[in-house]
């Protein structure tokens, strides 16, 4: 998809968020809209899938790692064409195939991991990646991990092993927003320098402005070009992303917004979508 196209994509998918977190009750808006602009990439852009054989053999795979902000996955989903989009306002509701973390076991289509324990879906991404490239197979996996899951010491080991089996086939992203769910991620445990950290540990690194469209089309591309290791995007985002009082605060990392929040979120979400057609 064109640019144009992507970031007209990423304004409905934030708009969904916001609907679908604060019809729940419950949820994770901060980081879910941090990330949405990867998300947007990768689903209109990137990966090789098709929303009508969500099965097919030759699909590249995704595991959100980062398991809490799985509204911006299903909104991506859903506006790709994997269920109906009516179905978003049902997340996180008794019976519901939207969990408030990604769960295969509920059947619903284009979810690859069942994910949530935060330092794990690198080791589940990883493997796959490994058994594609044993297997000879033309698949790829992508994973996105939040900077303050970095933390985890599993992250570390899987990067050293993917690094180790040189998976060139292996795209991860850091959603790089400096918050986590008790403050500042430099102040709660500090994980910085994080591009010299991936690079000691062997993988190619990529920096970018996590909110430019343009920036992680090429980021993409400049992974695939790579072939003899695993590829990291480091995209420095913002918490909160599009909605002014959630932006940079770490309070909004698990808070729904109420009936009131919503209206003024969606409000100036529509505002500043207005505001980017006549700059465009």
């Amino acid at each position: 998809m064109e640019i144009r196209q992507l970031e007209k994509k990423a304004w409905l998918i934030r708009k969904d968020i916001i609907k679908m977190i604060s019809a729940a009750g419950s949820g994770h808006p901060g980081g879910s809209l941090s990330a949405a602009d990867l998300m947007t990439v990768l689903y209109f852009d990137e990966m090789n899938i098709d929303p009508a054989k969500p099965d097919k053999k030759d699909r590249d795979y995704f595991v959100l790692s980062k398991g809490h902000v799985c509204p911006a996955l299903y909104a991506a989903l859903a506006h790709r064409g994997y269920f109906d989009t009516k179905e978003l306002i049902t997340l996180r509701k008794l019976g519901s195939r939207l969990q408030g973390h990604p769960g295969v076991n509920k059947g619903l289509p284009g979810l690859e991991a069942s994910t949530g324990s935060l330092g794990q879906g690198l080791s589940v991404a990883g493997g796959m990646a490994l058994a594609f490239k044993l297997d000879g197979k033309p698949n790829r996996a992508y994973c996105i991990l939040g900077d303050g899951e970095l933390d985890e010491g599993s992250v570390w080991e899987a990067a050293m092993s993917s690094a180790h089996y040189k998976l060139s086939n292996l795209c991860a992203m850091v959603d790089n927003n400096g918050l986590q769910i008790d403050g500042a991620v430099e102040d709660v445990m500090n994980i910085n320098p994080i591009p010299e950290k991936w690079k000691a540990f062997g993988w190619n690194v990529i920096e970018i402005d996590g909110h430019s469209v343009k920036e992680i089309k090429e980021a993409f591309a400049k992974a695939r070009e790579c072939k003899d290791a695993p590829s990291v995007i480091i995209a420095k985002t913002v918490k909160g992303k599009g909605v002014s009082f959630m932006e940079n605060i770490a309070g909004w990392h698990g808070v729904a917004p109420n009936p009131e929040q919503e209206k003024a979120a969606l409000a100036e979400l529509d505002e500043k979508e207005k505001l980017w057609e006549k700059i465009k």
